[in-house]
């Protein structure tokens, strides 16, 4: 068998995006940057708006975007083994984790029921929005002959 060995090059140009920040005083305002490479190697750098589109004019410090640090959000710990829990005996719930060791379990949810088998885990949160917290039907039934699980929730004070 013989045969050539090498690569194939397409006429074109290749472009790459970069989302950065223009900083000015306190004010970070986010923008894309479109690095093209054409056929010949020649590199261009583009600013746009966040739509690729727009025209961007950078009038500040470019620099890569980062996130402010977040305010912290006050939430407590808690969790039961082999035994019922409901959510609605458990006001401002944000996360609810079940860990089902042996047997089985059922869980009732606002679309019906469930049997979560031994080694299954299941887990439920809410929106990530300030404030937000688990509403509607959720209980685990207690009542379980040889089962073993674990309830783990958060909720805010």
């Amino acid at each position: 068998m013989s045969g050539t060995v090498g690569s194939i090059s397409i006429a074109g140009s290749d472009s790459e995006f970069a989302l950065l920040c223009d900083v000015t005083d306190d004010v970070s305002t986010p923008f894309l940057r479109r690095y093209a490479t054409a056929a010949s190697g020649a590199v261009t750098a583009t600013d746009t708006a966040l739509d690729g589109v727009t025209p961007y004019a950078v009038t500040g410090t470019v620099g890569v975007c980062t996130v402010p640090d977040a305010e912290p959000v006050d939430v407590t710990a808690h969790g039961v083994q082999d035994t019922g829990w409901a959510l609605a005996d458990e006001p401002g719930t944000v996360s609810v984790t079940l860990l089902v060791y042996a047997g089985t379990v059922t869980v009732t949810t606002g679309e019906g029921t469930l049997t979560v088998p031994a080694g299954a885990s299941l887990s439920w949160s809410a929106k990530d929005e300030p404030g937000a917290v688990l509403s509607g039907t959720l209980t685990v039934d207690g009542t379980a002959p040889g089962a073993s699980w674990h309830v783990l929730w958060t909720s805010r004070p």
